[in-house]
């Protein structure tokens, strides 16, 4: 165990469920705009485009704007439709605000260590994410909220780090902690900045990566028998 003082968490997949989240927030964009009929094509082809594209955003190839309406517009673009790709990203980044379903222990471990000093550090769009949290029971939970699109730089820039460790005013690296579920992100991120890593990893993944977490953990709870 180690006295971490100051605890950084990722949001998808790591405190809510963004697969969950993302499925449903689809299901309606879709069903808004009447193609419900071949949801489940779209969906797989969707998956595999928007794949790519977040890789291309961690290593600075993309921006999120860019992100937003390029994933559908190719995705039209495969399907033959004819539908405005900015205004339908906007549709559906409106419905993914409205998610708010939380990973497994994600309530109990953030309420067991609330005399610490918790804060958000994630990719995405600052409605979005923001909208999520403060629906979600995590509301009010953290000092600070940081999001790539407000800093202008994503995980695993160290520009989002720095933008962190400003606004919390945090001058030592050594009781500082990251907590998330991506090893090219999260894990990535906090090696390069200097400081601990937990990979959180519920799927049992192979780390087929020279990247080597402080520590992983398969379920939150267990975080609590890492951090004194």
């Amino acid at each position: 165990m180690k006295n971490y003082d100051i605890l950084f968490f990722d949001i998808d997949d790591t405190l809510f469920d963004f697969t969950k989240s993302e499925q449903e927030a689809f299901n309606k964009v879709f069903a808004k705009y009447n193609l419900e009929n071949s949801l489940n094509l779209y969906e797989k082809s969707y998956q595999e485009i928007s794949k790519v594209l977040w890789r291309d955003l961690e290593n600075g190839k993309m921006g999120l704007v860019e992100l937003g309406s390029e994933r559908f517009r190719r995705l039209f673009l495969e399907y033959e439709l004819e539908i405005d790709a900015v205004v339908f990203n906007q549709d559906y980044l409106r419905f993914l605000g409205e998610q708010t379903h939380l990973i497994q222990g994600a309530e109990k471990v953030i309420k067991v260590l609330s005399h610490k000093r918790l804060a958000i550090i994630t990719n995405g769009y600052t409605d979005v994410q923001i909208a999520r949290i403060n629906n979600s029971p995590l509301a009010g939970a953290f000092e600070q909220i940081i999001i790539s699109e407000s800093t202008g730089f994503q995980k695993p820039q160290t520009g989002i780090f720095d933008d962190a460790f400003n606004k919390l005013q945090i001058t030592e690296k050594s009781n500082v902690l990251i907590v998330g579920d991506s090893l090219t992100s999260d894990i990535q991120g906090g090696n390069n900045y200097g400081i601990d890593t937990c990979w959180f990893n519920p799927k049992h993944k192979e780390n087929n990566t020279a990247l080597k977490p402080t520590y992983e953990i398969n379920k939150l709870d267990d975080l609590l028998d890492i951090i004194k």
